[in-house]
């Protein structure tokens, strides 16, 4: 009787297609939820859940809802300048104790900043604000410098504790400032960043900027422009940056808390990702080379002989049959690595994760994903999820992979497993969309207008490179990007994407084609065109 009672809660609830109305509801629920005065949704614990932002990006995109820009900038803006951004070491905290985004829980996740890198990048396509830009290469020097294995693969988690006490290693007094900067320039820099004799946080002050004028934004310390004249600000910006480095050697000598050294597939997936993605938006060379050194490692030491996925890496052992997530969320991150590097390995390394996805946690009666594969160990019942909580689900992220997957490769059976995906769980999403973000960014993907630009043109060209690059750095979520080089390489993406065999550079030229449906434009050589 147990087990009769278990396996309904556990089984996908069908409800046939969703559409516009799913997505105006989870709209209409984020922004009732919204907090207008720091930014997020609901109120203390604050959690980031930066899926909740892409969503309301492609919204504000798709239906020019500028009410979802401007909830996107205000918790974008309130996260960066809370105590949940070390601001001294830079990188995000797990959430916020309270609704101001003050005092977090000292934990650093991956996963974490992983996805918040990746949504302010793609805010800073969005809008072309500099400043969230900065945040994505900060969120980096912590991760690459902080996270990463002499191998080249990432770390999973920084303690919030150290000598036992939370905090520890992230508060400081006016006195332990000044002990640094001096006198004069420790005042400035206690004045700023809310460091104060009384404190914030257990007798002691975690840096912040929240009473700093929001007009400013992220990008750390413009607002301390105002106690400037306006010649001097740029020197002052060059100030408060020695300062903070200045803090940050005298804080290594701290205790630090401890480093969850494990290398989890799934989480190095979503940092893949990121990376990626802040190389193509960024153009910075050093973030591609750092997402292909972790995705070679996980493909090379996190696989079994017969390509199937492990879980877990750590001290030389890999461990642990691979769940849903490390399949869907290793896939998101080859597709990043793919449109930034236009390496074809890796969109076959992409579709053939997909398929032994497929053939793993295929739910072929129902639709839809199981979390454990048919390989894995016999429970009571195989669960299915979908809800996107302070990381998106599987099945979430799978179904924005197949799309993307189908479009990139024109396979149109990827569509109608992606569908038939839609149907397994439109019952659940449609109950209270908005605890389904990412889920319906796959949605907004499949409503479409979806289009796939294809770029034809020699390697290395430097008109090649701006012509790619142009389009990188543009707010398209709704596009799937292929570079089809002259030679070996441009008939590997010929057979990939057969759709792309009569796109050619014209007369030398590097030539793009947008398409919808497959079917292209008139071809352009102009980058503005």
């Amino acid at each position: 009787r147990v087990v009769s009672a278990i396996q309904p809660q556990l089984a996908a609830m069908p409800g046939g297609r969703l559409g516009e109305e799913t997505i105006k509801k989870a709209y209409d629920q984020l922004a009732g939820d919204f907090d207008p005065q720091y930014g997020g949704f609901g109120g203390a614990p604050k959690f980031p859940t930066p899926h909740n932002l892409s969503f309301l990006l492609r919204h504000w995109k798709g239906e020019r809802a500028e009410k979802a820009l401007r909830m996107v900038e205000k918790t974008l803006d309130a996260m960066y300048r809370g105590g949940i951004y070390d601001h001294v070491g830079f990188g995000f905290s797990r959430y916020s104790t309270d609704r101001k985004w003050l005092v977090p829980h000292f934990e650093k996740m991956l996963y974490d900043n992983a996805l918040l890198a990746y949504v302010y990048l793609e805010a800073a396509q969005a809008t072309g604000r500099e400043s969230y830009a900065r945040v994505a290469r900060e969120i980096f020097t912590y991760v690459l410098r902080d996270m990463t294995s002499p191998k080249g693969a990432f770390y999973s988690a920084e303690d919030a504790d150290s000598e036992g006490v939370e905090g520890k290693f992230y508060v400081w007094t006016p006195e332990e400032v000044k002990e640094v900067l001096g006198g004069e320039d420790g005042e400035f820099f206690c004045r700023l960043y809310d460091i104060t004799e009384k404190g914030n946080f257990e007798g002691k002050s975690i840096p912040n900027l929240i009473k700093s004028d929001p007009a400013w934004g992220p990008g750390g310390a413009e607002i301390a422009g105002r106690e400037a004249a306006e010649g001097e600000k740029g020197e002052l910006l060059r100030k408060v940056k020695l300062w903070r480095h200045k803090l940050f050697a005298a804080r290594e000598r701290r205790v630090h808390p401890h480093k969850d050294d494990k290398i989890l597939t799934a989480w190095n997936g979503l940092m893949i990702a990121a990376l990626a993605k802040g190389a193509a938006v960024l153009g910075e060379e050093a973030y591609v080379r750092a997402a292909v050194r972790a995705a070679d490692f996980i493909l090379s030491h996190l696989r079994r002989e017969d390509g199937r996925l492990l879980a877990r890496y750590r001290e030389g052992e890999a461990a642990y049959l691979g769940y849903l997530d490390d399949y869907a969320f290793l896939t998101w991150g080859l597709l990043e690595l793919y449109g930034a590097s236009f390496e074809p390995r890796y969109l076959y390394e992409a579709l053939a994760l997909t398929e032994q996805a497929k053939n793993l946690f295929w739910d072929e009666e129902n639709g839809g994903f199981y979390f454990i594969g048919a390989d894995g160990e016999e429970l009571l019942a195989r669960p299915k999820e979908v809800y996107d909580g302070a990381m998106p689900s599987g099945n979430s992220v799978m179904l924005l992979n197949l799309l993307r997957l189908a479009r990139l490769t024109g396979d149109s059976a990827l569509e109608d497993l992606a569908a038939r995906q839609v149907e397994a769980f439109a019952g659940e999403v449609r109950r209270h969309p908005r605890d389904f973000t990412h889920f319906l960014t796959g949605v907004q993907f499949a409503l479409g207008p979806a289009r796939e630009i294809v770029i034809a043109g020699r390697e290395g060209d430097g008109a090649t490179r701006d012509m790619i690059s142009a389009v990188q750095q543009m707010f398209l979520p709704e596009s799937v990007v292929i570079f089809k080089p002259e030679g070996e390489a441009g008939t590997k993406i010929g057979k990939l994407a057969p759709f792309t065999k009569e796109n050619r550079a014209i007369g030398g030229l590097a030539t793009a084609y947008v398409c919808q449906d497959y079917a292209c434009r008139a071809p352009v050589t102009d980058v503005g065109e």
